[in-house]
């Protein structure tokens, strides 16, 4: 998707936010969607592992960074989406402690209100367009995918091809709104999932860890076909991730902790160099990356996940050297949600403000270069990611029954 200027830039293309999903359903870009409270503080008792906050918040700054610069390299340099989803798992694992319907409620209580959020606002905007019943074949099926809208058990619908607002929202700005809930969706699912995934890695771990693996390789190799292009992308991010959501789990179990020290780091290193070789030989870099192939994706991020959890250091406080970040991971793991949902408009609008400079003659004479750059584009996309935490954040507190707040970068106040 192109974003076009307010006036023609006669020797340069504009920006343009990288396009989210692939042509195939079953990745997506790279998350940490689903809720995040703040992590612990030091010397606070009760709170989050710090490594895992920091895990957490270089794979938003990731997502945001990819999306909009598109390099093929960064989900190798750092799968994200595999790393969330293994947070995530891990989280999930440690609340089933409890009774499982009142963790799953919990759950989707959490998750839900930051969604209905940007639902409310983006249909709202979607309507004004002119997005009807009309524009999904039936007006019975309109109003029936609203309802994922509502509770997205499969990916709520968006508008095709909308003209925007010009100079400042570009156009099909619905698909990009729409592009990030694939994870709202893939994550509600192994909510549901987990306490049967838990179940399962009890009685038979390594099994169960692998059963994604092989759910992934019969898709890729025609082994196994889908009804329904909605059920063949549920099944295809369940593949392509269910491995890293359960290897989460695992940790959380003390699994991994029962092999030899020397067995995860050699198992991690083949599955992640068997999931690259796969990669190059499906002309990875030549116009794809992991999210159009998911079977690499699944391997490569397994891999990924295995070694990272098979290093992490629990750190109940900061290690000197990252104390001077500690206020901004603790915002970002406080608005995980919000930062992943309205991350892809923000680039979109960065990027269409920033084109407008294209009509000052003296710049484009002078710093075509700067006109040129992504750099600055970025710095806008965080800015407006700002003004989202401030305008939109307070649905994760009411969410998660907390004292709204504008920029949570510290404890939560009891």
């Amino acid at each position: 998707m192109d974003t076009m200027p307010a006036t023609p830039a006669p020797r340069s293309a504009p920006h343009a936010p990288a396009t989210h999903r692939p042509t195939t359903p079953a990745t997506g870009t790279d998350p940490d969607g689903p809720p995040a409270p703040p992590g612990k503080q030091p010397g606070r008792a009760g709170g989050r592992d710090r490594y895992f906050d920091l895990l957490r918040a270089v794979a938003l700054f990731r997502v945001v960074l990819y999306h909009l610069m598109g390099w093929a390299w960064l989900p190798v340099v750092f799968p994200s989406m595999g790393v969330m989803f293994a947070l995530a798992g891990h989280l999930m694992a440690r609340s089933l402690k409890r009774p499982a319907v009142q963790v799953v409620r919990g759950r989707m209580r959490r998750l839900l209100p930051p969604l209905w959020l940007l639902g409310a606002i983006g249909v709202t905007g979607m309507l004004a367009q002119g997005w009807s019943p009309d524009d999904d074949g039936h007006p019975g099926w309109w109003f029936l995918h609203l309802g994922f809208w509502v509770l997205p058990l499969s990916d709520p619908p968006h508008a095709e091809g909308l003209a925007g607002i010009p100079g400042v929202l570009g156009e099909d700005w619905a698909a990009e709104l729409a592009g990030p809930l694939w994870y709202i969706r893939a994550y509600l699912w192994f909510v549901l999932l987990s306490p049967f995934l838990l179940k399962s890695l009890r009685a038979v771990p390594w099994a169960t860890v692998a059963a994604p693996l092989a759910l992934s390789a019969a898709l890729e190799f025609g082994l196994l076909t889908l009804p329904g292009e909605r059920i063949d992308s549920a099944v295809t991010d369940f593949g392509t991730f269910g491995a890293c959501w359960i290897l989460g789990m695992a940790h959380q179990q003390g699994l991994l902790r029962r092999l030899p020290r020397y067995a995860v780091p050699c198992l991690a290193a083949v599955v992640a160099g068997l999931g690259l070789w796969y990669a190059l030989r499906q002309d990875f870099g030549t116009g794809h990356d992991l999210d159009s192939l998911p079977f690499a994706q699944a391997l490569w991020s397994f891999g990924t996940v295995l070694l990272l959890l098979h290093l992490s250091p629990s750190w109940a406080e900061w290690p000197r050297r990252l104390r001077r970040w500690d206020r901004l991971i603790t915002l970002l793991n406080s608005r995980a949600v919000t930062v992943y949902l309205w991350h892809n408009v923000c680039i979109l609008v960065a990027a269409t403000l920033y084109d407008r400079l294209w009509g000052f003659e003296t710049l484009e004479l002078h710093v075509p270069w700067l006109l040129e750059s992504s750099w600055p584009v970025l710095a806008l996309t965080w800015i407006l990611i700002a003004g989202c935490v401030v305008a939109f954040g307070w649905a994760e507190d009411l969410a998660a029954r907390r004292r709204p707040r504008l920029w949570p970068d510290g404890p939560v106040p009891r």
